[in-house]
Order: structure tokens, then C-alpha cells, then sequence
């Protein structure tokens, strides 16, 4: 039920600061909105499926998590990143 590999690929191409990066802040938060958004359409098929919704609560406490650090950090690559996501107007 998790990405395929080439969706993750895709998702980590597009956030990647450099060439080799997969673990910045910016590409976590990439990854766990991909994941949050393909569990919303898991949820509109198996409404009552309480065990996901709790691992969709992690995920979304952990990117909430990870977009407050780079908020502290880097205010500029913060305001890109909900900006590409399309998370916050």
C-alpha cells in the first residue's frame, strides 16, 4: 500500500538538494505528503479501516514535525516547500 519505488524516486527528484540526498528535511516531507494523499483515497474506499488512520496520524504528526524544524531553520526553503506541496495558501 506504500509508494512503488519509481513514485518515491519521482517525489525524492523533485526535493533533492543534491544528487545524492534522500534523508533532508525538505524530500521527508515530500515523501510523507505522498503517502498522507494515497491514504486519503484508501480512505474514501474503506471508511472504516481504524488501523491506517492511526498510522496516517503518525504520518502526519511526524511532516508536521519535520515542516516546524525547517520553519526554524530556513524560513526561505520552508515557504518553497509548502509552496510546491500546495499545503498552506
Amino acid at each position: 500500500m506504500g509508494l512503488t519505488k519509481e513514485q518515491k524516486t519521482e517525489v525524492i527528484s523533485k526535493f533533492q538538494i543534491n544528487p545524492v540526498d534522500t534523508g533532508s528535511a525538505e524530500v521527508q516531507v515530500a515523501i510523507l505528503t505522498a503517502r498522507i494523499n494515497q491514504l486519503g483515497e484508501h480512505f474514501k474506499k474503506f471508511p472504516k479501516d481504524t488501523h491506517s488512520r492511526r498510522g496516517l496520524l503518525l504520518m502526519v504528526s511526524k511532516r508536521r514535525r519535520h515542516l516546524k524544524y525547517l520553519q526554524n531553520v530556513n524560513v526561505a526553503k520552508y515557504q518553497e516547500v509548502i509552496q510546491k506541496l500546495g499545503l498552506r495558501r
